[in-house]
């Protein structure tokens, strides 16, 4: 097994500064819309729980100690019981590419690791760097993960298998039943990654959710952020939930080091998971703008993805930079482009007064269609 140094796995796990962090309302009147629309990046508009900012404000006196096992612990106890694991099984973090690398790295190099593309590739590229090979799958006709052709690619080189479900840049999600399926009969073969960064999103979340095959004992681990629904992408922390096994190996590589995670990113995280009520609002009005989204681009004539999260995804009929340029003018930023899917964007739900700005940009674009 070779040995990974700390400061690599986490260096994305930064302390950022957070006492002046505003806390967004659920709407804002137009005359507060910023000069620039940013809803290019998945960010959740709403802001964390209302309990972040004052929980950060306390941690203030302490910020010159490091954060301290004893925090990273009571987190992780936190983490267990609403998952309803063993606290073994949590490892702390943003460690998609540390986890990338430990698996990369393990055996000889040729290693296969499949995905589906396009997607987000933090720990397919991590992989690469240490002799993993990144197998990329293209998405099925109704843009989800592809399966049946995942099942197909599965092989003695197969190191992992890591989707993204919901789908990221597509925000399809997989149906359930086949997907805990190929899950059951996959990771028998290898361990598989499921990145659940947007599940939350969904009303069925916890249906959905690949955990319980991690309580049952699979090869299988989840990945959670706290970036997306939970608003704390400016301090970014997440968790993975693995098999106790795995779990020992990955901290003791580094992994869900308390001071690598930072003292008020530990504060801000436990915050926000104890505010489940928050979750339940923004899951709620982020879900009633999608309705409308998706009904306007309808209206538009707009090809579009059934999306399950916080964005839609549609198909412009030309080039995205088009459109993306068409929108800057505008004062609109939107996401890059996603090939081989390059006629389609991705725009993120932001308040109801910044969609309302930029549907009304789309009707002005497309209205000579």
């Amino acid at each position: 097994m070779s040995s990974i140094s700390r400061r690599s796995l986490l260096k994305q796990c930064g302390i950022a500064a957070a006492a002046n962090l505003p806390v967004m309302s659920f709407a804002a009147p137009a005359s507060h819309i910023p000069a620039t629309i940013h809803v290019n990046l998945n960010e959740n508009a709403f802001g964390p729980s209302p309990t972040v900012v004052p929980a950060i404000t306390r941690e203030l006196p302490r910020l010159a100690r490091y954060a301290t096992a004893d925090l990273a612990n009571e987190f992780t106890a936190q983490i267990a019981a609403y998952e309803r694991v063993p606290p073994e099984q949590v490892v702390l973090g943003e460690i998609l590419g540390g986890l990338g690398l430990y698996l990369g790295s393990q055996g000889a190099p040729g290693g296969e690791f499949l995905y589906s593309v396009p997607g987000y590739l933090a720990l397919i590229n991590a992989a690469s760097h240490v002799g993993g090979v990144g197998v990329p799958v293209p998405l099925n006709s109704h843009f989800e993960n592809d399966l049946p052709a995942l099942r197909e690619k599965v092989s003695p080189r197969t190191r992992a298998i890591y989707l993204i479900n919901p789908h990221n840049p597509t925000g399809t999600a997989s149906d359930p039943v086949a997907f805990r399926a190929f899950l059951e009969e996959a990771s028998r073969q290898a361990p598989v990654i499921v990145d659940e960064a947007y599940l939350e999103y969904t009303r069925d979340f916890e249906a959905r959710s690949a955990v319980s095959l991690v309580r049952d004992g699979a090869n299988i681990l989840v990945f959670r952020t706290f970036d997306k629904i939970h608003g704390l992408a400016g301090m970014p922390i997440g968790y993975t939930l693995a098999p106790a096994k795995l779990a020992a190996i990955l901290r003791r590589n580094g992994l869900g080091d308390a001071e690598g995670l930072g003292r008020l990113n530990l504060v801000a995280a436990a915050a926000a998971l104890n505010d489940q009520e928050h979750v339940g609002r923004v899951r709620d009005t982020v879900s009633r703008e999608r309705a409308i989204w998706l009904q306007v681009l309808d209206e538009l004539k707009l090809r579009h993805t059934r999306s399950e999260t916080n964005f839609i995804f549609f198909d412009t009929g030309a080039p995205q930079a088009n459109l993306a340029g068409s929108l800057g003018e505008r004062g609109i930023e939107i996401a890059r482009a996603f090939p081989p899917y390059d006629t389609w964007a991705r725009i993120t739900i932001g308040l109801p007064s910044e969609n309302r700005r930029v549907r009304q940009a789309l009707r002005e674009i497309f209205s000579h269609r």
